[in-house]
């Protein structure tokens, strides 16, 4: 299966804009057999199914991973966007 290279997690904050995550494709999968994306740092990772079904894993002790309002994937070949 052809995954997308990054995806976008959109997280609600109590602020007025929602918090948005790029994550990348590793070459690691997770518990369901899905691939895990990552961000720059390593600290936000997730499994993340054909379907856009997302499972947060913890990346340290002490983590309580919230699950994001939506993934959503970035084209394939682009990079995350400078917004």
């Amino acid at each position: 299966m052809d995954y997308p290279e990054h995806y976008e997690l959109i997280f609600q904050t109590t602020g007025a804009a929602d918090d948005v995550v790029v994550v990348h494709l590793t070459a690691r999968s997770g518990a369901g057999g899905y691939p895990v994306y990552e961000d720059e740092t390593g600290i936000v990772r997730a499994e993340i199914s054909e379907r856009g079904e997302v499972r947060m894993q913890a990346s340290g002790g002490h983590q309580a991973p919230r699950v994001p309002l939506l993934a959503r994937p970035l084209s394939h070949g682009t990079g995350p966007r400078a917004d």
